[in-house]
């Protein structure tokens, strides 16, 4: 089954699909999140697969907003853990390295072993994609950050695992499809929606409010502008339940009367972080 993400092979969010599909999986890679939204919404590949949010950077806006905009609908969550190693061409000691390339996330992440080695910092587009510029430019003095699974596609060579400062590092990610492709057996046990509130004093509060009394538990709240409307907000919540509950129903009833909009990303399995 051809999966599409953003990035080029060996990146994390290959890792992640073949830790979620397995074998099964066909993973495409494309150069910008926009033309993996495009290629799932054309019948290219059946199901996308973009991250949303990082332990320790956050979220990831523009995944964000084209689940907001796009007419796709989350059908599964999955962390993955994030483990940055430093990669070379075979043979080469870490006395030799100079320099090294990869996405400015990892870097910074990064950022005491570089230090630590005294080693420049040089930001790339993305970590598997600094892998393969290393292997392309066959430069000694050159590495990169990037999963473990860069150095058998690129056939370089790991100097060092887990470089990054804080060793729990994970990232999760969300698979969806198209809003009309949601599968009948789908286990409904988390729900992401994203909702703006009336121009009312205290509509946000009154809207975040009905969650606590239906007994829904947040597990997420994120805000992202909205740029055509300056200085106003798109809100976006996880809470465990779904559509289908009467609890839930209640509470999106009542949050309709103080919200301008509410769209209900997708309702999913609950994955657990891993415990590391």
């Amino acid at each position: 089954m051809k999966i599409a993400f953003q990035g080029v092979r060996g990146a994390n969010s290959e890792v992640g699909i073949w830790q979620y599909f397995g074998a099964e999986a066909e993973p495409v890679g494309y150069a910008y999140s926009e033309q993996v939204f495009e290629s799932v919404l054309a019948g290219e590949c059946p199901l996308g697969f973009v991250p949303v949010e990082n332990s320790i950077a956050g979220n990831v806006a523009i995944n964000m907003d084209l689940l907001y905009r796009q007419p796709v609908t989350i059908l599964a969550e999955l962390y993955v853990p994030i483990r940055h190693c430093l990669l070379a061409l075979p043979g080469v000691k870490l006395e030799e390295l100079k320099e090294v390339y990869s996405h400015p996330v990892a870097l910074a992440q990064c950022r005491p072993f570089l230090q630590q080695m005294n080693l420049e910092a040089i930001p790339d587009f993305d970590t598997a994609g600094a892998a393969m510029h290393v292997a392309k430019w066959q430069k000694p003095e050159v590495a990169a950050i990037a999963p473990e699974l860069c150095a058998e596609i690129y056939g370089l060579e790991i100097l060092n695992r887990n470089i990054q400062q804080m060793k729990v590092n994970i990232t999760r990610f969300l698979v969806f499809a198209p809003a009309s492709q949601v599968p009948a057996d789908l286990r409904q046990e988390k729900t992401s929606l994203a909702f703006t509130a009336r121009h009312q004093p205290g509509s946000l509060v009154t809207c975040l409010e009905q969650f606590s009394r239906h007994g829904l538990n947040l597990t997420r709240l994120e805000s992202r502008p909205i740029p055509e409307n300056p200085f106003a907000y798109v809100f976006f919540v996880d809470f465990l339940g779904a559509p289908m509950m009467d609890d839930v129903r209640d509470c999106l009833t009542e949050m309709s009367r103080s919200a301008q909009f509410i769209k209900i990303l997708g309702s999913y399995p609950l994955a657990e972080p891993p415990q590391l």
